[in-house]
């Protein structure tokens, strides 16, 4: 409108007032498109999690899971080993030869309870507690336990840590509010089956 108009009042003397408002207009403009994406990174998820309860919530989820992944993987293994090793001891038939090697596979399930098991205390769930308030509470417990061996660490490995850290959070501010909290129910779905 401003523009047409413009042209067809040429030698009207405010004309310049047009231009003046055209430029306020579009500072208006911009200041409420400014606002809205602010609204919408600083806007509250489903949960009522503020943006910076997300971002804490999905990173200690993370190294959770990341602790889990690695004690399951270590049982998984050692489980497999412990089957092909039964079935081996089963082609020797003599009896005495046989239990020797019986008795150092129950003596690696025993290594693996104690080494492994305890250094990964899941409480039980409570009957009437939601699976999201479940892994949260048992996060916080296994964040309190020190797993034997993450005391000490080497410079380089503090370095990749927070390079991969940087790389992570970098990722999650390109990320929306609601993303995050769906990220995070996936990754509480995903510790719960562990």
């Amino acid at each position: 409108r401003g523009i047409s108009q413009r042209s067809s009042d040429a030698g009207v003397s405010d004309s310049p007032k047009h231009y003046g408002s055209a430029s306020s207009n579009w500072l208006e403009i911009t200041q409420s498109v400014r606002r809205i994406v602010q609204d919408v990174k600083d806007e509250g998820s489903p949960s009522g999690m503020s943006r910076e309860e997300l971002l804490e919530t999905n990173e200690r989820l993370r190294a959770v899971r990341i602790r889990l992944e690695e004690s399951y993987d270590t049982a998984k293994k050692a489980l497999v080993t412990l089957m092909n090793k039964y079935g081996d001891s089963k082609s020797q038939r003599n009896v005495f030869n046989r239990y020797p090697m019986l008795k150092l596979m129950i003596k690696d399930v025993i290594r693996l309870e104690t080494q492994y098991w305890t250094l990964v205390e899941i409480p039980k769930q409570e009957k009437l507690e939601t699976v999201p308030a479940f892994v949260l509470r048992a996060c916080s417990i296994m964040e309190k336990s020190q797993k034997s061996g993450e005391g000490v660490k080497t410079s380089a490995k503090l370095a990749e840590e927070a390079a991969e850290k940087r790389e992570r959070m970098e990722r999650l501010e390109m990320m929306t509010t609601a993303q995050i909290e769906q990220e995070n129910t996936q990754m509480i779905n995903d510790l719960y089956r562990l």
